[in-house]
C-alpha cells in the first residue's frame, strides 16, 4: 500500500466532497485503466449485478460500460461520510448505439484504505429513459466544468 491517493481518511466534509470530485472527474475521462488506479489492487465492488473484484476485473467492466453507454457525462454529490467511508449519490446521461437516451441514478458507499485508495465499493443503480431533449448534462466529453449546475442545483 505504498500509492498514496491524496485525500486519505479519516475525511472531513472538504476532504470528503474533493474525494468525490476527482472520482468524478475520473469517470467523465472514461480511462479504465486511470479510473482503476485509485482502487487497491485486490478492491471489491458491488455494480449492479457484477462482482469484480482487483483492477483487472475492475478494467474489464469499465471497458465493457463505456463500450455501451456512449457519450456517457457523469455528476456525483456527497450524500454522508464518516472516517473512512463516503456515500454518494450520482446521475449519468448516456445514449447507446441505437441513439436511445438514458439517466441512470444511483448511490455509491466507499471504503478506503489507509493510503487514500477504495478498498470497497458497493453501487446500486436505475436506468430512466429520457428523450434526448430532456437531456441536462451538455458540457464537451469529459470532465465537468467547475460552473456547471450540481445535481441539486438541477433539481436530480
Amino acid at each position: 500500500m505504498t500509492d498514496i491517493r491524496p485525500p486519505v481518511p479519516p475525511f472531513t466534509r472538504e476532504t470528503a466532497i474533493q474525494k468525490v470530485r476527482m472520482a468524478e472527474d475520473g469517470w467523465n475521462s472514461r480511462d479504465p485503466e486511470r479510473v482503476s488506479l485509485v482502487y487497491t489492487p485486490d478492491s471489491q465492488w458491488r455494480n449492479r449485478v457484477e462482482f469484480p473484484v482487483g483492477r483487472e476485473e475492475i478494467i474489464a467492466l469499465l471497458q465493457r460500460k463505456w463500450a455501451r453507454e456512449l457519450d456517457y457525462r457523469l455528476i456525483k454529490e456527497l450524500w454522508a461520510f464518516d472516517g473512512n467511508r463516503i456515500a454518494v449519490r450520482f446521475a449519468y446521461e448516456w445514449h447507446d448505439d441505437a441513439g436511445n437516451w438514458y439517466r441512470s441514478y444511483g448511490n455509491e458507499n466507499w471504503e478506503f484504505a489507509d493510503n487514500g485508495q477504495m478498498q470497497r465499493r458497493f453501487a446500486s443503480i436505475n436506468d430512466l429513459p429520457i428523450k434526448e431533449s430532456e437531456r441536462k448534462f451538455f458540457w464537451p466529453l469529459g470532465r465537468r466544468p467547475d460552473d456547471h449546475p450540481s445535481l441539486s442545483d438541477l433539481g436530480l
